[in-house]
């Protein structure tokens, strides 16, 4: 597939922060996108903005009976995916480890870990069975290279999410890629919920996503097992 192809893009957490960001330029390059969020009116908005051939659902990722319903209608009505972004996560509240609730440590190993496995579940078989490539982003963070106080499970769970992208990367079939990608420090609700005002000297995601669009889809086969950063 040549860079310039038209590619039908599968990517979670697409209502708010970078994935929303990503949308909009990757429909503004031509391309298909696919995306879910849980909220039903973030995605009602999307769904009015971007009509078919591009399809937004309402799912909670950590569902995995959610994901697999919402992949078996995506594979049906538009097809199998040539890139597969799992962006959808969550941050812990900022406090010790000792400090963070167990419903809340629970919940983002949930999300961020198990969401990414579901999605792997419910597309991965279609896109080896297709026999034309494909490429798995997960996304990680700094902080899933890194660490820092007050943010423990979110750091373990992008630790999580590189060995298992790397693990992933030695199961898929030649010519597929999984890439574990940092996508840098962006000025989200996300990091100001840690950082605060503090957030505001970085770039916004609609400042971001123009080289991010480019970046993911200039992944290939050759980037498969590596951790890479958005530029």
């Amino acid at each position: 597939m040549t860079a310039d192809a038209p590619r039908l893009v599968v990517l979670t957490g697409a209502t708010h922060g970078i994935g929303r960001a990503l949308v909009d330029r990757l429909v503004e390059r031509g391309h298909t996108v696919v995306g879910c969020g849980r909220s039903v009116d973030a995605v009602a908005t999307l769904r009015q903005r971007y009509a078919a051939p591009h399809h937004f659902s309402s799912v909670d990722v950590a569902d995995g009976e959610q994901v697999r319903a919402w992949a078996e209608a995506v594979l049906e009505e538009v097809g199998v995916p040539d890139l597969l972004i799992h962006n959808a996560a969550l941050i812990n509240k900022n406090a010790p480890l000792w400090q963070v609730p167990e419903e809340e440590f629970t919940r983002l190993l949930e999300v961020n870990i198990g969401g990414v496995a579901n999605g792997v579940r419910a597309f991965v078989p279609a896109m080896i069975d297709r026999g034309a490539g494909g490429v798995v982003a997960n996304i990680s963070s700094g902080w899933g290279r890194s660490t820092a106080p007050n943010v423990a499970p979110y750091c373990a769970t992008k630790f999580a999410i590189e060995g298992l992208t790397r693990a992933l990367a030695q199961e898929l079939p030649t010519g597929m890629a999984a890439v574990a990608v940092n996508p840098g420090i962006i000025d989200t609700a996300m990091l100001r919920s840690t950082w605060g005002e503090g957030a505001a000297q970085f770039s916004s995601p609609e400042a971001w996503s123009p080289g991010a669009a480019e970046f993911f889809l200039a992944l290939g086969p050759e980037d498969n097992g590596k951790s890479l950063t958005v530029a």
